[in-house]
């Protein structure tokens, strides 16, 4: 499972998240999303805060990368499809179209296989409600399709879907690596008052949501049942600057990178991979 046990932890769940300071025990899916993240440009939902999909977990300091993924992950649960799907949608990354009322939603996340190392050409084909609760099940109004990219990333824009009686805010979606069987499923919102009526609602689905910009951001990485050799994590070389791996760091401490001074949010033991651009839950850009 992801970050205390479920595949995605809400932001804006006061309990748990972005408590800067507190000791977190830091999964090795973490470590590569954002590792992942500093090879290239950050995907939107990740830029300007803590929005990492694999957050931290009480109790302890942040573990070594290890060859193995011992974090005790399982391939992301299985839902019903629903009666709304419809196979051939449009292959697009957004979903908006002129005039379409609702809150903007920007999704993004990895794929990773077993082993924690990411799978690029994954098919995700999502569907959902419009503003009103309705499917357009005449046309493809609010479905699309896509592939994740070389690095596992995905990025969809769309609507935060509207109510319909009897289900709590959900998106749908379909996955398929190349060659493999298809996993259906559906995505949740943290702090939903439907949340504890839907038969349906799975706690190990919800995504990592917050508020951004007059709209919402939201993060999710999925497992599929795909076997994988095990292997070490993307090891960047930082591009200059007084940060450093193998350093402990405590709240308050600030550092350079890339020519930018960060602050750093929590205590921790930097390594490959947390470059602070690259972990927004660690450090905050000044």
């Amino acid at each position: 499972m992801d970050g205390a046990g479920t595949h995605g932890a809400g932001t804006d769940d006061p309990g748990t998240e972005g408590r800067p300071g507190s000791a977190r025990l830091v999964r090795r899916k973490t470590v590569l999303r954002a590792a992942l993240a500093a090879t290239a440009a950050i995907p939107v939902a990740l830029a300007g805060g803590p929005a990492l999909a694999r957050t931290f977990a009480a109790g302890g300091t942040a573990p070594q990368l290890t060859p193995a993924c011992d974090d005790g992950d399982d391939p992301t649960p299985e839902q019903m499809e629903g009666p709304y799907f419809k196979p051939r949608s449009p292959q697009r990354t957004s979903l908006l179209e002129p005039g379409m009322p609702g809150t903007r939603l920007t999704v993004t996340g990895y794929v990773f296989g077993r082993a924690c190392r990411p799978l690029a050409g994954v098919l995700l084909d999502f569907w959902q409600a419009d503003d009103n609760g309705a499917y357009d099940n005449t046309g493809y109004r609010l479905r699309g399709h896509q592939f994740t990219d070389s690095r596992g990333s995905f990025a969809l824009t769309t609507i935060v879907p509207g109510l319909y009686p009897g289900r709590t805010r959900h998106l749908h979606v379909k996955l398929q690596a190349p060659g493999r069987p298809v996993l259906t499923t559906q995505l949740y919102f943290p702090n939903e008052p439907r949340n504890t009526t839907d038969t349906l609602f799975d706690p190990r689905l919800l995504m990592t949501v917050r508020d951004a910009g007059g709209g919402r951001e939201a993060a999710f990485d999925f497992v599929l049942d795909v076997p994988q050799d095990p292997g070490p994590g993307p090891t960047p070389t930082p591009p200059g600057g007084t940060w450093a791996a193998g350093v402990t760091y405590r709240a308050g401490d600030r550092a350079t990178y890339a020519g930018r001074g960060y602050l750093c949010l929590q205590p921790h033991t930097s390594q490959p991979g947390w470059e602070p651009p690259a972990v927004p839950a660690l450090w905050r850009a000044e």
